[in-house]
């Protein structure tokens, strides 16, 4: 026994050794953290001023780009520095590093996109001067908050960088058209994605929360007062690295803008400027082609092209990976790059991926340009750069102007050929080289109806059908999608058939709690109804209240309502299985859980939805109105107690207004405020409750509407006061 003991005791003196052995070679492989007193005295460069108003939005201030850039990242650190750094862990390929095996997947992602392959090539050839001035100052901003804050910083993460802005946009914006859920179809009988919401950002899930957009734009003929209008309403997770921050910015270079901001981009990605204004949705074009390759059974480094066996270009993916506590252990993968692009080997076989975007950096460029556009011409100038892969524009300006395009990289394909199928991997004939220019893709400007729209729908339905874009005008190898949202067709039923839209109105319609008859939802239910009527529920006087409270439902959810939570814990189920395309959930079964949860935990299935569907901000709970796929976007995340806390969904709403004479104003809310993670500030939750009410707040666009709001004025570093 003795000699047992001293074995075991030795084995464990080894594992320790071991375990030292390898935290002390992962230490010394890693390269030393910058000096924080040289991070601290760039600061010394910049001018600028930060001042928060009464709801704690920065209002950034200084004489150059880069000063305002410097105290955009300043200010955003102040408000999410865990999510500015998660986004640069992830996009750099060290994240699993500190969240383990479960983030491998990401960090091997960012190997096979080549994303700094990619940015270390370009950045200095396709960005110019101006720009990089712009992305350095951002990272130098960054820098300054960790440098005062060490306590908060991972390590590795200094110094970032104006590379790390750049390969954050290269990285992340092919997932806004799908790229991750056709790679991982590959791989995985049920295809998921990666999640964009919260903790469990840039990690692999099979419940992607969902997200939608709505946007319209209203011609001053299409206004009651003459005014231009434009609705910006983005839905996306409340928190995580694609979750809105409100800020304004006004340097003496000209760019001035208030608008929507994700963490770790120093750019208004939507909102406005003094001239003009835009609105983002997601779109769904088929932008991903996948390429079935013939591997040399001989030489598996080989594929065939074109009658020719070539050799794969091969690269190895070193991944830092944390195994317990301070113990991280690389591995090693291979990484396979054909002449369509990259390449996963599955059981089914080796596939190569071509996708829009691919190679691209200058989506940051384009972002800056828009922003600084001063009107429709050098607005449209920005967007012929063609760097942003996918979205949905919606625009207006101070001049009446309105426009959609439904903007993306749409591959220049052969005609013949299936493009949305798997496609054979031996010809590079199939291999396309361009896009198709800007001024090509579907769009449509000033239409006689006064008004556009989108609620990630096809764009075939914009606006009046007079001018809607036609199909047959556009290639199908363009893989344009043809579906309505509810959404959709609740913009037709409330703007589009409207045609005096009055302020009162605008606003009201943007609040829409229906669903359409037309829509998807709606003809779930009637599936349900239609069980109903061949079959017969007995004894179950459960099902037959259930029958009968569906049948009466006004198919509307705001929170008095007694039909609607019954209704979307039936539908939602279904309509999930059906997008993510699992297997399907059958009405009846969904409808019989339902009853079973809404009974458990409220002791009847016809409690109120605002009892079911909660707005949650710390000790903050409240009703709320809307679901999915409502103009007043929510979805929720079932809890413990049959509750649902609205994780995704609107956000960050704009209204933007240009009177006929041209003046501007604008209202905007945030669901929860602008302290993304501090929990002791008044500004954690404090617009809450008036998004819950589906209210607004005045946007301080300029210094006279600022005045006598001002909460806080410093500058970064500085003692506020």
């Amino acid at each position: 026994m003795r000699y047992v003991k001293i074995g075991a005791f030795a084995l464990v003196l080894l594992l320790f050794a071991a375990a030292v052995f390898l935290m002390v070679a992962d230490r010394l492989g890693q390269p030393a953290p910058p000096d924080p007193a040289g991070l601290i005295a760039k600061a010394a460069q910049y001018r600028v001023r930060i001042e928060r108003d009464n709801f704690g939005v920065p209002h950034i201030v200084g004489p150059r780009d880069a000063d305002v850039a410097f105290g955009m990242a300043f200010a955003h650190s102040e408000d999410d520095f865990a999510t500015i750094q998660q986004v640069a862990l992830a996009v750099r390929g060290q994240f699993a590093a500190s969240e383990g095996p479960k983030a491998a997947v990401t960090d091997y992602l960012v190997r096979l996109f080549r994303v700094w392959e990619t940015v270390n090539a370009k950045y200095e050839s396709d960005l110019p001067p101006d720009l990089r001035q712009v992305l350095e100052a951002y990272a130098d901003g960054v820098n300054y908050y960790a440098a005062l804050h060490p306590d908060q910083v991972a390590r590795g993460l200094l110094p970032f960088t104006g590379k790390d802005v750049v390969a954050g946009f290269v990285f992340k914006l092919p997932f806004f058209y799908g790229l991750d859920h056709e790679l991982l179809k590959l791989t995985r009988p049920e295809a998921g994605a990666i999640s964009n919401s919260g903790k469990h950002a840039f990690l692999l899930t099979d419940t992607p929360l969902p997200v939608g957009s709505n946007a319209v734009a209203v011609a001053p003929a299409r206004s009651a007062d003459g005014a231009t209008r434009l609705l910006v309403n983005s839905h996306q997770p409340y928190t995580g690295p694609v979750s809105w921050y409100e800020a304004v910015l006004d340097s003496g270079e000209g760019w001035h803008v208030a608008g929507g901001f994700f963490p770790g981009s120093p750019f208004m990605l939507h909102g406005h400027n003094q001239h003009l204004g835009w609105a983002n949705t997601v779109n769904g074009p088929d932008l991903v082609d996948v390429y079935k390759l013939v591997v040399n059974p001989a030489n598996p480094n080989q594929y065939r092209l074109d009658g020719q066996w070539r050799d794969f270009e091969k690269s190895d993916a070193s991944i830092r990976v944390k195994i317990w506590g301070p113990l991280v252990w690389t591995v090693h993968r291979e990484v396979l790059y054909a002449a369509q692009g990259p390449v996963m080997k599955t059981e089914r076989g080796a596939f190569a991926i071509r996708y829009a975007g691919m190679n691209e950096v200058r989506a940051p460029l384009q972002y800056f340009r828009l922003d600084k556009a001063a009107n429709l011409e050098e607005w449209r100038a920005a967007m012929r750069l063609q760097a942003i892969p996918s979205l949905n524009y919606v625009y207006a300006d101070e001049k009446g102007n309105i426009g959609y395009i439904y903007n993306g990289l749409f591959p220049v394909r052969k005609e013949g050929p299936d493009w949305q199928g798997v496609l054979p991997g031996d010809r590079s004939d199939l291999i396309w080289r361009s896009y198709v220019p800007f001024d090509k893709e579907p769009q449509i400007w000033n239409p006689p109806s006064g008004l556009v729209f989108n609620a990630n729908n096809t764009p075939f339905h914009a606006t009046a059908p007079a001018g809607d874009l036609k199909p047959e005008d556009f290639s199908p190898t363009l893989g344009i999608q043809t579906d309505m949202t509810n959404r959709a067709w609740r913009a037709m039923e409330t703007y589009g058939a409207d045609s005096r839209i009055t302020a009162e109105a605008f606003h009201a319609y943007k609040y829409d709690l229906a669903y359409s008859v037309r829509s998807e939802e709606a003809q779930i239910l009637a599936e349900v109804m239609g069980a109903d009527a061949g079959s017969d529920p007995g004894k179950d006087a459960d099902l037959r209240q259930a029958y009968d409270i569906l049948r009466h439902w006004d198919r509307r959810t705001d929170v008095a309502n007694r039909g609607v939570a019954l209704a979307i814990l039936t539908i939602e189920p279904v309509l999930r299985s059906r997008l993510e395309g699992k297997a399907p959930r059958r009405p009846m079964d969904a409808l019989r859980d339902a009853i079973r949860t809404l009974k458990t935990h409220f002791g009847r299935i016809d409690p109120e939805w605002g009892q079911v569907n909660r707005l949650r901000r710390g000790p903050l709970s409240l009703a709320i109105d809307g679901g999915p796929d409502i103009f007043r976007g929510v979805y929720g995340e079932q809890q413990a107690d049959g509750t649902l806390t609205a994780m995704a969904g609107d956000t960050f709403v704009m209204f933007v207004t240009w009177d006929k004479a041209g003046k501007l104003t604008s209202e905007s809310i945030h669901q929860f405020g602008s302290a993304t993670l501090d929990r002791n500030s008044r500004h954690y939750a404090d617009q809450a409750p008036l998004f819950a009410a589906m209210k607004t707040k005045a946007v301080l666009f300029n210094a006279a509407q600022l005045a006598g709001h001002v909460e806080a004025d410093y500058r970064p570093g500085a003692a506020r006061h």
